[in-house]
């Protein structure tokens, strides 16, 4: 679980990791033999039992800095991703942020182009990045349901995946993301609704080099329970 990835000099909530970094911590994937892929990807691949290998990789938040600074590094490496963006707020910044510093979002025009690139995926983060947990029935219908018919208009392309803001999620809005149709869902640490509609993630920052992440990816199948799917083995959290 990735989100900006940029400037790291003002950073409250460690959420951006500078792009020699993000080369770094992929490559790391690489020499192990290890390929990162969307989500759609990923799940698809485990359904055909050929997932061993792949491990999803998620930008959060639809950041514009992804274009510029991410994507050049997933093409060279030759990996995919799943970026989550946010229709309600085109253009905007992450005003949800309350310490800041403001980040452009991804425009219209910029989430077209990334839908048109090869291994790429574009998925929901809702509208407007909302405790969906918090919202009453119709603004959760207009989150999860409303944001998922504007993607698919503006990219033309059917949108199979959300994340839930603030990884927070509960039954009620796991029942909605499918009910909205929906084909999966990323939370973080969702315990017990842990499955195809609360995927764990892990967290990966700037501090993480080499044995932070082998940590992580070790611990990461200890600390979660597998999510299992119709006709395939065990998918381990995407990272």
């Amino acid at each position: 679980m990735y989100h900006s990835v940029g400037d790291c000099s003002d950073d409250p909530y460690r959420i951006t990791v500078s792009p020699d970094r993000l080369e770094q911590q992929l490559d790391w994937l690489r020499r192990r033999g290890l390929r990162g892929v969307s989500v759609a990807d990923l799940l698809a691949a485990h359904s055909r039992g050929e997932g061993r290998g792949l491990v999803g990789l998620t930008f959060d938040d639809g950041y514009a800095d992804f274009a510029d600074n991410a994507l050049p590094v997933l093409r060279r490496l030759g990996f995919g991703a799943t970026v989550f963006v946010l229709p309600g707020r085109l253009g905007g910044t992450n005003e949800w942020d309350p310490l800041g510093p403001r980040r452009p979002l991804l425009t219209a025009d910029g989430i077209r182009r990334l839908a048109d690139t090869e291994g790429l995926e574009i998925a929901s983060h809702g509208l407007t990045h909302i405790d969906l947990t918090l919202a009453d029935d119709a603004l959760l219908g207009a989150e999860v349901g409303g944001s998922r018919a504007l993607l698919a208009e503006l990219t033309g392309r059917e949108v199979r995946g959300l994340c839930y803001p603030y990884g927070t999620v509960d039954q009620r809005v796991a029942d909605a993301a499918r009910a909205a149709g929906y084909g999966y869902a990323c939370a973080i640490d969702p315990g017990p609704l842990t499955g195809t509609f609360a995927l764990p993630r892990v967290h990966i920052g700037e501090r993480d080099g080499s044995w932070r992440l082998l940590l992580k990816y070790r611990l990461g199948g200890f600390r979660r329970r597998p999510v299992t799917l119709t006709g395939a083995g065990p998918v381990a959290a995407a990272r």
